[in-house]
């Protein structure tokens, strides 16, 4: 199996070495293609990708930002499965075999994801029971719940390319849920396959786009799943009590940032 990579990259020059030597590391029973995808970066992000030589591909060119980047490198890939990975997240040890031998354990699955770790700026482990609360809600997949929030954490996700082909790729005119798109459109063609272990870590801080955006980010979920013919009138009201409570809960966990130096729950829910 061939498992193909793409990281969309802009002046991310103090985490994507991480993010690339995450993937470098991966072995197993695959094959890896690997694509990182520049916008044009002015830090030192182009100094450390000419620092990994033939280890990977990368071009860096203007671009019309995050999606244009992924859909420019996914339209390049030759793997049988894709996914991305932004700069600043990582994958663990064994993510891509793991992801591997699932697609070859369920060779009907057109997609997979499996459990996630939130780290921080300095990967410390934080919002443990975030991570918990999504495991809890994907062993308990259906397309309905699926459409009254989103719990499949993107870098943990991963497709046959072949499935591109009928779906589409990333919407462009989405700027902020444009994943859950892309994985509603695939629920909707069968549930996936959902991997127990840990596969990548999420870096959460504030500066980034879910750090920053997580109100738009959560109305643009709730516009998305709206407009599917499932999402009868008690689905919609479930997915507005849960925008309603996730916003609360976000705003409370800031504000205990302020006052305490860490968000609560940190250290519980540990595995």
């Amino acid at each position: 199996m061939k498992i193909s990579i793409v990281t969309p990259s802009f002046n991310q020059g103090r985490f994507i070495g991480r993010t690339i030597d995450s993937v470098l590391a991966q072995t197993g029973d695959f094959e890896l293609d690997y694509t990182v995808i520049d916008g044009g970066s002015t830090d030192d992000t182009l100094a450390i990708l000419r620092g990994y030589g033939a280890r990977i591909r990368w071009r860096s060119e203007r671009d019309a930002g995050q999606v244009d980047a992924i859909n420019k490198g996914l339209r390049g890939t030759t793997g049988d499965v894709v996914g991305w990975l932004n700069s600043d997240d990582v994958l663990l040890p064994g993510a891509l075999a793991r992801v591997a031998a699932a697609f070859a354990a369920h060779p009907d699955a057109e997609w997979v994801h499996g459990r996630c770790v939130i780290i921080d700026e300095q990967d410390r482990q934080v919002r443990r029971w975030i991570s918990a609360y999504k495991h809890f809600r994907s062993q308990r997949h259906t397309f309905e719940n699926f459409l009254t929030e989103n719990y499949v954490s993107q870098m943990t996700a991963f497709w046959r390319r072949a499935v591109l082909d009928e779906i589409g790729f990333l919407d462009p005119e989405i700027k902020l849920a444009f994943d859950y798109d892309l994985f509603l459109r695939l629920a909707r063609r069968g549930a996936p396959v959902y991997i127990e272990d840990a596969l990548a870590c999420f870096r959460w801080y504030e500066t980034s786009k879910s750090g920053n955006g997580f109100v738009a980010q959560l109305r643009e979920t709730n516009e998305i799943a709206a407009a599917y013919a499932e999402s009868r009138a008690w689905t919609r009201a479930r997915a507005r009590l849960k925008k309603v409570a996730i916003i609360n809960i976000y705003r409370a966990m800031g504000l205990a940032r302020t006052a305490f130096g860490r968000y609560p729950g940190d250290g519980i829910f540990a595995r």
